[in-house]
């Protein structure tokens, strides 16, 4: 599969082409059908995948289409987009997705945040893109684009329900999808020479795989609490996404503006994830990751406004902490302490967590105070419990730096 990927990355256009990523490619001992791939490029094909598939060139035509999303940065977007909704009286949920608790996703309106069947997917929009380009990709590494809506087609024969595979619920239909494929293809000049030979070293690779002993499927896998057999966690996340060590805080930072909200300082290597409404977050490159849509995150920081039923800011906290506690393992380690936050009374508390991404302990802090119309501001930090030393001068310095306007 490695070979079958990096003859993909090759092929991709010179302005998709993005020299800080590294695309990795391994196979999960995992019977369902899914695949994905996370930002900078790391992908796991499920090796349920693999023996549905007819040729190589289907096979190729699901990793072509993942690059895609990778190449296009549509998991950073997609992020960015749902920011536009409100936090409501379910911040628990959210926070619960970026310190690495119960996954989650923010989507919906006003206080109505969940996670229906709009949060778990990318957008129809970029399943057109990623079809467009998979397809172009494909053509350019001498494959038939004409695979890839086969393969589409094959992993919906392969449903056995009306839910089908996994893969399809996060990746919708755009329309028109298997059409749309082909008439991309009429226009590209495509070189298959090499597709029989491909075919026949990938037949025997799926020989292989069914000479193996039965896969467990994700909800077995989950259910018992183990990690795959290839050494990633339960949960169908990778270890330390992408891969490798997060890169330390930067001592150099920038300066951030939201709106007339607030302004803040953050390491200038890190990540801006969320632009509008009420929440929005950094991050380093590696702590981070969408799968299946889910936003999961193993060091950053978050900043959001949470509507709540008390004026009293002690109260509100409280209430923050209770709605986090509902859906995650977080513990409270550290009673509420009186701080200063943007030059206003503020409370401050620590937690820990399991998180769910890496199976790593990890150190929560949550920092709040109220602004002028009564919503509690609040502030997130989370890192690894053996890093948390290292990233606490860099926390501590985008709160010095925190100015509110409202």
């Amino acid at each position: 599969m490695e070979s079958v990927g990096q003859r993909l990355v090759a092929a991709i256009p010179s302005e998709f082409q993005h020299p800080q990523f590294r695309y990795t490619f391994d196979v999960v001992d995992a019977r369902d059908i899914n695949a994905f791939a996370l930002p900078g490029g790391p992908m796991y094909v499920n090796r349920g995948m693999i023996q549905a598939a007819h040729s190589e060139g289907e096979m190729a035509g699901v990793m072509a289409h993942e690059i895609s999303h990778v190449a296009l940065r549509h998991a950073t977007a997609q992020a960015t987009e749902t920011q536009k909704f409100q936090i409501g009286s379910v911040l628990g949920q959210i926070a619960g997705a970026v310190i690495g608790g119960a996954p989650g996703a923010i989507i919906g309106a006003g206080s109505q945040i969940g996670f229906g069947a709009g949060a778990l997917k990318y957008s129809r929009k970029y399943e057109t893109q990623a079809d467009i380009l998979g397809a172009q990709i494909m053509a350019r590494a001498g494959y038939d684009p004409r695979d890839l809506a086969r393969m589409f087609q094959t992993i919906q024969q392969q449903g056995g329900g009306s839910g089908g595979p996994e893969w399809l619920s996060s990746h919708p239909n755009p329309g028109n999808r298997y059409e749309r494929i082909n008439q991309e293809a009429a226009l590209l000049r495509v070189n298959t020479e090499t597709s029989s030979r491909d075919n026949r070293q990938f037949q025997q690779v799926q020989a292989q795989l069914r000479g193996m002993p039965r896969a467990a499927t994700m909800a077995e896998i989950a259910r018992s609490g183990q990690r795959y057999p290839n050494g990633e966690p339960a949960g169908n996340y990778p270890s330390n996404p992408p891969r490798g060590r997060v890169a330390y805080p930067s001592t150099r930072y920038r300066t951030f503006s939201e709106s007339n909200l607030f302004r803040v300082s953050v390491p200038d290597n890190w990540s801006q994830l969320g632009s509008q409404g009420s929440s929005i977050w950094f991050a380093p490159e590696g702590a981070y990751g969408q799968v299946q849509g889910t936003d999961v995150f193993t060091h950053g920081v978050q900043f959001g406004v949470s509507q709540t039923q008390s004026q009293n800011l002690q109260q509100a906290t409280n209430e923050l902490l209770s709605s986090l506690g509902q859906n995650n393992n977080l513990r409270q380690q550290t009673g509420l302490t009186r701080t200063y936050v943007a030059g206003r009374n503020g409370l401050s508390t620590r937690l820990t967590n399991v998180n769910e991404a890496t199976g790593q302990p990890e150190v929560v802090t949550i920092v709040t105070t109220q602004l002028r119309n009564g919503q509690l501001f609040y502030m997130i930090t989370v890192a690894p419990q053996n890093e948390y030393g290292t990233y606490q001068s860099a926390f501590s310095n985008i709160l010095r730096s925190l100015q509110l306007n409202q």
